[in-house]
C-alpha cells in the first residue's frame, strides 16, 4: 500500500490537459478558455449614450436648443444636429452627428420644443460612452486559463464572440458491477440492495461541468465486466468502476484491465475509507476503480477523481482545503489516514454519525471531510484540523 501523499502525485503526473475544442458560448459555461480571446471589434462600436437625456455640443449649452429627433437604442439611423440644436436620446442609443455630449433629462427645461440646460456640474463628454471604450479592436480580451463564469460569457458576447476555443469536459463511463445489486423503485429480493453509486456519481459528475455521461451495469462475472470495460475505453476518456476491485472470488474488475492493457499506477492506498482504490491509464484514458460501498465509492471520487477531471479540463483547484476547530474529539490506529464526513460552519467542524463506509445518511448531511494524516492517533476537541469542503 502507498500513502494518500504517494497516491496523489502519481495520479497527477499521469493526467494531462484534454485537447482544445472550438465550441459555442452556450456549451461552455464553467470550462476554462485554452487560448488567449482578442477582440474583433471596438466595443462599443460607436459614440453611445449611457442615459435617457438630450445630446448637444457643449460649447452651446447656455443656448436655448432646439429639439430636433428622437434616437433609440438600436436605431440604425444617422442623424445629424446642427447649430443650437439637440436630439432626444435614450439610453444605448448612438450619438447624432455634431453632439459631443448629453445632459440628463432632469437637468433640463423644456419649453416650446427647445431645452434650457440646468446643471452646472455639466462637462464636456458627460453620459457618452466613447468608442471602443468597453475594448480596442485586437486588444486582449479574455487570457489563455480564464474560468468561464457567467460574468466572463456576458463579456464575450457583448464584444460578439459566438464560440471559443476551451478545454472540454471529458466523456465519462460510468460501470457499476455487483449481483446484489437493485434498481430503485424495484422490489428488493432476498440479499439484495439498493444501487446508488450512479445516482450519486452522475450528479457530482454533472456539477463539475461534466454531462455526457454513459452507465453500463456489469453483474459479478468476468465476460460481462470484460465486455462493459470494453465499451467504455472505446466511448470515453474516463472511466468509473464501482466494486470489484479487491480480491474477493468475484471481483473481476482486476482481471478485466489486465487484459485491456491498463496500465496500473495504484492499488490501494492506506486509507480508510476506500482503501482498495485503483487507478490506471490506457494512452490518454484513465481508469478509477472505486469500492463498492458507496460512502468509500464518493469519498475517493473527491479526494483522487475530482482533482484529475479538473487537471484534464485546465482548472486551477477541485476542492477547496483549509483548516477549522473541531468540535468532538477522534481517536485510531496509526497508519491509515482517516477522510470523516463532517459538517463545517463559522471556523467550526464536527464529525458526523454514521461513519461506516456503506452509510451515506451522514454524506447526505456533509459539506466537508476531515482529514486526520496516517500518523496521527489522537485529536483533541479543540484543535485545528484539515478540511476539505466540498463542492455545493
Amino acid at each position: 500500500m502507498i500513502s494518500v501523499k504517494e497516491a496523489k502525485q502519481k495520479i497527477e503526473e499521469k493526467v494531462g490537459l484534454l485537447q482544445p475544442k472550438v465550441l459555442p458560448l452556450e456549451k461552455v459555461s464553467g470550462l476554462v478558455l485554452a487560448e488567449n480571446v482578442y477582440a474583433k471589434f471596438d466595443i462599443p462600436a460607436f459614440e453611445q449614450s449611457s442615459m435617457d437625456g438630450y445630446a448637444f455640443l457643449f460649447e452651446e449649452k447656455d443656448f436655448p436648443l432646439l429639439i430636433q429627433n428622437k434616437i433609440a437604442a438600436g436605431d440604425s439611423n444617422l442623424y445629424k444636429i446642427n447649430s443650437k440644436q439637440a436630439s432626444r436620446i435614450f439610453t444605448g442609443a448612438p450619438l447624432p452627428k455634431g453632439a459631443d455630449t448629453v445632459v440628463m433629462q432632469e437637468k433640463v427645461v423644456v419649453k416650446d420644443g427647445k431645452i434650457l440646460i440646468k446643471d452646472i456640474d455639466l462637462q464636456k463628454g458627460n453620459k457618452v460612452r466613447t468608442k471602443g471604450s468597453e475594448i480596442k479592436s485586437d486588444a486582449l480580451a479574455l487570457p489563455k486559463n480564464t474560468a468561464l463564469t457567467p460574468a466572463a460569457l456576458g463579456f464575450l458576447a457583448a464584444i460578439g464572440m459566438a464560440e471559443v476555443p476551451v478545454f472540454p469536459a471529458p466523456k465519462v463511463s460510468i460501470i457499476i458491477t455487483g449481483n446484489e445489486l437493485q434498481k430503485p423503485g424495484k422490489e428488493l429480493l432476498p440479499g439484495q440492495v439498493y444501487e446508488s453509486s450512479s445516482i450519486s456519481l452522475s450528479a457530482v459528475l454533472k456539477q463539475c461541468g461534466i454531462v455526457d455521461i454513459d452507465i453500463l451495469y456489469a453483474a459479478d462475472e468476468a465476460e460481462t465486466v470484460q465486455s462493459s470495460l470494453k465499451i467504455a475505453l472505446e466511448r470515453s476518456e474516463v472511466v468509473l468502476l464501482t466494486g470489484g476491485i479487491s480480491v474477493g472470488d468475484y471481483d473481476f474488475v482486476l482481471m478485466a484491465t489486465e487484459q485491456f492493457g491498463v496500465e496500473k499506477h495504484v492499488h490501494k492506498i492506506k486509507q480508510k475509507p476506500g482503501k482498495p482504490f485503483y487507478f490506471g491509464t490506457k494512452g490518454d484514458k484513465l481508469i478509477f476503480g472505486l469500492p463498492g460501498n458507496p460512502g468509500s465509492a464518493l469519498t475517493c471520487f473527491y479526494e483522487y477523481v475530482l482533482r484529475a477531471l479538473a487537471q484534464m479540463m485546465g482548472k486551477k483547484k477541485s476542492i477547496q482545503k483549509i483548516e477549522a476547530i473541531l468540535q468532538n474529539e477522534y481517536s485510531k490506529n496509526a497508519g491509515m489516514t482517516h477522510f470523516l464526513k463532517g459538517f463545517y460552519e463559522d471556523e467550526k467542524v464536527t464529525i458526523l454519525p454514521a461513519q461506516a463506509s456503506f452509510q451515506l445518511s451522514s454524506f447526505a448531511q456533509a459539506n466537508c471531510l476531515i482529514v486526520i494524516n496516517e500518523e496521527t492517533e489522537e485529536v483533541k476537541a479543540g484543535a485545528k484540523v484539515e478540511v476539505h469542503l466540498l463542492p455545493i
